[in-house]
């Protein structure tokens, strides 16, 4: 057991930014970025012993943080809404063009579908379109039809 244990704690380690870039894509609310990892760890940890390999340990990681956050955020819809306790002052807030950019690419990305913004978030990591497509459950060919709408959307979103 405790060699799981390692190798567990290893591959969570190498794949920790990869779990953060899906939680980042769900939420804003570090709380709640907090919440999604743990959950996505739960869920590694209930099918490491599962895992056969057949895909590479970085695209089963990506399916099983997407399949998760995606759940969390149809179990949060279906929620009662609350309202965040806000603070006046963002501690993480960077104001250069390079991070302004970025964050209105994002702010597009999450007004996107759930699917799509999945789609979206693997191939801004440069995963191929086969990739993806394992991750998502669809083919490679679909994947690239897919993202050539996607982009077409966010390319409307900034002339509105």
């Amino acid at each position: 057991m405790e060699k799981l244990e390692t190798e567990f704690a290893q591959i969570v380690k190498e794949q920790k930014d990869t779990i953060y870039t899906v939680c980042y894509m769900f939420s804003k609310d570090a709380e709640e970025i907090n919440d999604l990892f743990q959950e996505i760890l739960v869920n590694l940890w209930k099918g490491f012993s599962s895992f056969r390999g057949q895909s590479h340990i970085k695209t089963w990681v990506w399916k099983v943080s997407l399949n998760t956050c995606i759940s969390f955020d149809r179990k949060k819809r279906s929620r009662a809404q609350t309202i965040p306790l806000k603070m006046n002052i963002n501690l993480y807030k960077d104001n250069d063009k390079d991070s302004l950019q970025i964050r209105m690419l994002y702010e597009r990305v999450n007004r996107l579908g759930l699917f799509d913004r999945a789609i979206i978030l693997l191939w801004l990591e440069n995963l191929s379109y086969e990739e993806i497509g394992a991750i998502v459950g669809i083919s490679a060919k679909n994947v690239s039809v897919r993202l050539y709408r996607i982009k077409e959307e966010l390319k409307k979103m900034s002339n509105q």
